[in-house]
């Protein structure tokens, strides 16, 4: 069945937040000091002890009313939320340095590093040459 057939499965919500938390099902094993094929368990089981619950919650830094109230919906409406009410175009017209400006500094970093890994080249070569003609 899929997931919004069956809204309370909470495996499905644990793997969706661990997904979207980007940690792969090995992590959350390794901070509960269990199997990665107790996990994936876990991620299957429609429902889950409430004292294992807690355990879960607590490794992925959640309260368990977070777990049991999550929704692909909800995170979706909250995106979308930001979006529409200009919250993204807010933090940039906040933004206290031309993001251009951060550009051009780097590619200026990186251009005098280029010189000096240049130079130092040169000054090897000028060493292995001295030492050539040395012999």
């Amino acid at each position: 069945m899929s997931a919004t057939t069956k809204p309370y499965h909470i495996g499905r919500k644990i793997s969706r937040i661990r997904e979207l938390k980007d940690m792969k099902q090995e992590a959350l094993a390794q901070a509960l000091g269990i199997s990665q094929q107790s996990v994936s368990a876990i991620e299957n089981s429609e429902n889950i002890e409430e004292d294992k619950l807690k355990e879960v919650a607590k490794a992925l830094g959640m309260t368990v009313e977070a777990i049991k109230n999550f929704s692909e919906e909800a995170v979706i409406n909250y995106f979308n939320n930001i979006y529409d009410h200009g919250a993204f175009n807010k933090h940039y017209n906040d933004c206290t340095f031309n993001p251009l400006d951060k550009l051009i500094e780097v590619y200026e970093e990186k251009e005098k590093l280029y010189e000096r890994l240049l130079q130092s080249e040169k000054d090897k070569n000028e060493y292995l040459e001295k030492l050539l003609k040395g012999k």
